[in-house]
């Protein structure tokens, strides 16, 4: 039976309304217009919801309710990870972004720019600096969409149609590119061997139909891999791309992936100067070389020094407009519309106030940390590394010898203002291990799960 309750918020969902909707399109039901939904994506039964709440006091004092049940990482030890990270954020950062000439910077144009174009650009030239890449576009939405985005480039670039899979990818990642791609593309997965790349194993998969080879570093588990070179021989030996998934946090102490072959890196700049923000401060870059073949299949908006009206004068503006899908609409080579122009700017003020020279001490204290973090927790009974691969910022114990789950890790040490990571199957606990861990916030870790382990 229909629902008769009028939402305050949504007119559509007047009754007559929707019928009208319904005889003008010709469909019979609003379920046609999902069919292209996969059923396994689909939400089966009732979603557990109030009743319509017809005053607006009624539904703050409910959503308030709601967001009283969360609790900051800045409220316990968090050992949290798995794709939003918490790092540090300058207090000048938010300084800047909050000012009303960037506060609203979405995607559209504002009528005067006092800075933001500017800003922008100085953002990707930083960005582009430290990658050691030559362009680099203005934030997606996220860096999952920036990660489907440059598969499909490599794919357009190429004319073919398989990426070969080569690392522990995050499983929402992977779920996002696949869906992403899986109408144009074939993925084919290579498992690793010890947390790295079994190039061997790659190079029986990778020949003439492949468009990518796409490496994750770090991995989910955080493994930093190191046969980089290696693996790009072996896709450029078959006229394919090397596509690398990366977090730039890390390149103030490690080598670029573009110095080891990579033709397209891409990733997410969360860890850049934004607050996790319970999982929604996310910004998706792609880096290219300074070659038109690559630069005019990025769909994304590009800033740079542009010639104005006026002859010899020049300014920040939009650069290659003409390539985009705002240009050329249906006809663009891909769409994309959100933009996360805000998170740039945000990310520029981090990569300006922190210098090479912080980025640096930030990526060595990580590595730094992380490894502490591994050898005190692989020393606890009945607990060990998932592998032997350099890590940054993550990596997986497992719990398999200890006899008890991840999950009642989890519980337990919640219990006691300790978050001690993500639970990755039943005896898999994936740490994370940012600057703002200390090591006497790893040894606190360490004493309450040796103590909790011990407990019959």
């Amino acid at each position: 039976m229909q629902n008769s309750t009028v939402h305050p918020y949504i007119p559509n969902t007047v009754p007559s309304v929707i019928e009208e909707m319904l005889a003008v399109t010709g469909a019979s039901s609003i379920e046609e217009f999902y069919e292209d939904i996969p059923q396994s994506l689909r939400v089966k039964g009732l979603l557990n919801l109030p009743e319509p709440f017809l005053a607006e006091a009624e539904l703050e004092e409910h959503v308030t309710g709601l967001l009283n049940k969360n609790r900051s990482t800045r409220e316990v030890i968090s050992f949290l990870g798995a794709g939003v990270y918490n790092h540090y954020v300058p207090s000048v950062v938010e300084e800047v972004i909050n000012r009303s000439e960037f506060l609203t910077a979405y995607a559209g144009e504002p009528y005067e720019d006092h800075g933001r174009f500017q800003a922008l650009f100085e953002y990707t030239s930083m960005m582009g600096e430290m990658l050691n890449m030559d362009v680099v576009n203005v934030p997606t939405y996220d860096g999952m969409q920036a990660t489907a985005t440059a598969l499909a480039m490599a794919g357009r670039i190429t004319g073919r149609s398989k990426i070969i899979v080569v690392s522990d990818v995050n499983p929402d990642l992977l779920s996002k590119v696949t869906d992403y791609v899986r109408s144009h593309t074939e993925l084919v997965f290579v498992p690793t061997v010890n947390g790295l790349v079994d190039t061997a194993a790659l190079a029986a998969q990778v020949d003439d139909a492949t468009s990518a080879v796409w490496i994750q570093t770090p991995s989910f588990h955080g493994a930093l891999e190191t046969s980089g070179q290696a693996i790009a021989d072996l896709a450029h030996e078959f006229g394919a791309l090397l596509v690398v998934g990366t977090d730039p946090i890390a390149y103030g102490s490690l080598t670029p992936p573009a110095d080891w072959g990579a033709d397209i890196v891409c990733g997410d700049i969360q860890s850049l100067g934004i607050h996790q923000w319970f999982g929604g401060g996310r910004g998706g870059f792609i880096a290219v070389h300074d070659d038109p073949k690559f630069v005019m299949e990025m769909p994304s908006r590009l800033f740079g020094l542009a010639s104005t009206s006026v002859e010899g004068e020049y300014g920040f503006g939009d650069v290659a407009w003409d390539r985009t899908s705002f240009a050329l609409r249906e006809e663009g080579k891909e769409w994309v519309g959100t933009a996360a122009a805000l998170w740039g700017i945000a990310a520029g003020v981090y990569l300006a106030s922190m210098g090479p020279t912080g980025m640096a001490d930030l990526g060595n204290t990580v590595l730094a940390r992380t490894a502490y973090a591994q050898q005190q927790l692989a020393a606890i009974d009945g607990v060990e590394l998932g592998d032997s691969a350099a890590h940054f910022r993550e990596f997986a114990l497992d719990l398999s010898a200890s006899g008890k789950t991840a999950a009642e890790v989890v519980t337990a040490l919640r219990a006691r203002d300790i978050e001690p990571g993500v639970a990755i199957g039943e005896h898999g606990l994936l740490v994370c291990v940012t600057e703002r861990i200390t090591t006497a916030h790893i040894d606190t870790l360490v004493s309450a799960l040796t103590d909790f382990l011990k407990e019959k």
